[in-house]
């Protein structure tokens, strides 16, 4: 916010000056008078009356330079950026030397209004006067910074189009902030109607967005204003921010709302580090559920609003980290969006370089696992006004938001476009499935762990929905995952997902029927990895081996047989070795992991017991298996 770097204080201090100089540099006595009585109007904040006053003083004297200063000085305090250019320019044509300071004025309202090379001409002038202080010549060196970028910008534009959303969605009402769950099934935004802020949600059906809808009674209020959501990826979590409510900490406070069935509990305030008695607005959240991004003017910040982010732990939300210097600045970022991919955060800002008001930033995680400097999204992405509020769909192609200046449907409207693609983020899919008892076929509510298999960490852990047994979770590009379900009672139910070396665009579709603990029941351990003709278990095959471990620890009365398979490729003999070795390095495996041998059996079947033809690379694939039978309970 630049008022940090520049005080209210500077506008007011050149009208006090003059009110208390007995020579102006005009002797015409009505200009004097009117110029007195704007004086007074301003000392009741009556800026119109003072405006007034002044183009009376300029109309008894066109070369009044005081008057000319002081009502560029009104204009700039009224953000009328045009008419406080003209009345500064006036100034430097009647007394170029007049006041030092109206260089640094006329230099950041020409930002405003686009007039870079003007800005920066007048900017360049002002560093040439002699003991400008400190926070002037940063203030100064930064919008400098500014109309160069700015300069060189719009002569490199970008791709840019935006489509309105049309009716369904934007009415003569302001809508802004609009946020999509990953499948882009359901969109939901926040509408103003006669200054009271609410959720709406639109569905998508058959590639169409429907008329949109109150969102809930549970979380919207008639009193209170929710805005600033963040929808977590499978559309269950709505995380909010809410001013002013009876329940909250602070002004505006974090809030979190889980939908059960069609409707949404009521929301809670989210509790100490990450609400307190100060501002904390904006969230964003990760898709593994484990980080939320937020803005706040609490303490231990660079200046104005910084964005922070509090991580979940075993005994809750984390405190609060700055994300640093790499993002945020002495003036303002706001507006966080975290795509799905987990490694790219976008937001606004008007402290990095900028072509005037707040701009959209674009930061990728390094190596190191630190954000690197932003890049500005560039021409006419970004313009002299404000823009903010920018949001993207998991696939990283179409971005969302809101604007008041493309001839919508009535103040703001929200619009889509497509981001280029030097701009876009990891590209990420997901799966969707469904999980059901095999025998009833009723939905059940299970776990749902999908684990980055080289890292061996989870990046998604929940559970199915208990009515609808369904979930959705992000997958980035260019990883190997494994997923696990598990249910008490149930056998538990394993499937990779190998984005390794080519990028998925389709998301993955699929219905998990879970099979109740019964000798003969069989699960595929899709996630038990070998190199080509060898037996020894990758790394890779650490977090299938744990879930394997945990399930037999948690009904000790099982046993089980181990069976390694093969495709037919290759000597008969050979494979039946092989597959033999293989389960033999499980049962291996889980002994060491203190299940008791006399709880398991291993047996190769070599190239036997295919479940797919061996005339295609995926029923090859699916035939070099590793399974475990239950045969005692």
């Amino acid at each position: 916010m630049r008022s940090i770097i520049l005080p209210v204080l500077l506008f007011f201090l050149p009208l006090l000056a003059f009110s208390q100089q007995r020579e102006f540099s005009t002797t015409d006595k009505s200009a004097i008078k009117y110029f007195a009585l704007a004086n007074q109007s301003l000392d009741e904040n009556l800026y119109d009356d003072a405006i007034t006053n002044l183009k009376k003083a300029i109309e008894a004297d066109d070369k009044f330079v005081e008057a000319h200063f002081v009502l560029g000085d009104v204009y700039r305090q009224m953000k009328q950026h045009q008419p406080a250019v003209e009345q500064y320019l006036k100034v430097l044509t009647l007394n170029p030397d007049f006041n030092r300071s109206v260089y640094l004025k006329i230099g950041d309202e020409e930002i405003f209004i686009a007039h870079y090379e003007d800005a920066e001409q007048h900017l360049t002038k002002y560093l040439t006067y002699a003991d400008i202080s400190p926070q002037n010549n940063f203030l100064a060196q930064k919008l400098i910074g500014d109309c160069k970028f700015s300069i060189n910008a719009m002569q490199h534009p970008v791709p840019f189009k935006p489509v309105n959303m049309g009716p369904e969605i934007n009415t003569a009402d302001d809508e802004y902030l609009p946020t999509a769950t990953a499948d882009e099934s359901t969109l939901i935004f926040t509408r103003k109607i006669n200054n009271n802020e609410d959720f709406y949600k639109s569905v998508k059906v058959d590639g169409k967005w429907q008329t949109a809808t109150y969102l809930s009674d549970q979380i919207n209020t008639p009193k209170y204003n929710e805005g600033a959501q963040s929808i977590s990826q499978d559309g269950k979590y709505l995380f909010f921010t809410g001013c002013n409510r009876p329940d909250g900490l602070g002004r505006c406070d974090i809030y979190i709302a889980q939908k059960k069935g069609d409707d949404w509990v009521k929301p809670f305030d989210l509790p100490p580090p990450v609400n307190t008695p100060g501002w904390e607005s904006q969230p964003s959240i990760s898709a593994d559920g484990r980080t939320l991004y937020f803005v706040s003017n609490r303490k231990g910040g660079y200046g104005g609003y910084d964005i922070w982010k509090s991580t979940l732990t075993d005994k809750g939300w984390g405190e609060p980290e700055n994300l640093g210097p790499n993002i945020n600045t002495a003036f303002n970022e706001q507006s966080p969006f975290i795509h799905p991919d987990d490694s790219t955060l976008y937001f606004c800002s008007d402290g990095w370089p900028g072509l005037g008001g707040k701009d959209l930033f674009v930061s990728r995680l390094g190596k190191d696992g630190k954000w690197q400097k932003p890049e500005n999204l560039g021409y006419p992405i970004n313009t002299n006004g404000d823009e903010n509020g920018l949001t993207l769909t998991a696939n990283g192609k179409d971005a969302f938001f809101s604007s008041n200046n493309l001839n919508g449907s009535g103040g703001f409207d929200i619009y889509t476009f497509e981001l280029p693609m030097s701009l876009r983020p990891h590209i990420v899919t997901y799966v969707k499935g469904t999980v059901s008892d095999a025998k009833t076929k009723q939905p059940l509510e299970a776990a749902v762990e999908i684990v980055d298999l080289e890292k061996n960490v989870p990046v998604y852990q929940d559970y199915s929905d208990a009515d609808q047994g369904d979930f959705l979770a992000t997958l980035t590009s260019g990883k190997n995952y494994g997923l696990n379900i598990s249910r008490a009672g149930y056998l538990f139910y394993s499937e990779n997902f190998s984005l390794v070396g080519h990028e998925a665009k389709n998301p993955f579709n699929i219905t998990v029927l879970l099979e109740p603990i019964e000798v003969g029941n069989k699960v595929v351990l899709n996630n038990i990895f070998f190199d080509t003709n060898k037996f020894e278990i990758k790394n890779e095959s650490l977090a299938e081996l744990a879930k394997l471990v945990e399930f037999m620890t948690l009904n000790p009365t099982l046993h089980i047989e181990i069976s390694g398979h093969t495709d037919n490729v290759g000597n008969n003999q050979a494979n039946q070795i092989l597959s033999e070795n293989r389960a033999k390095s499980v049962y291996q495996s889980l002994i060491s992991n203190k299940i008791d041998a006399s709880r398991l059996v291993f047996k190769g079947y070599g190239e036997t017991q295919p479940v797919a033809p061996n005339d295609t690379e995926e029923g090859r694939k699916r035939n070099r298996r590793t399974e475990f039978k239950i045969i005692a309970k």
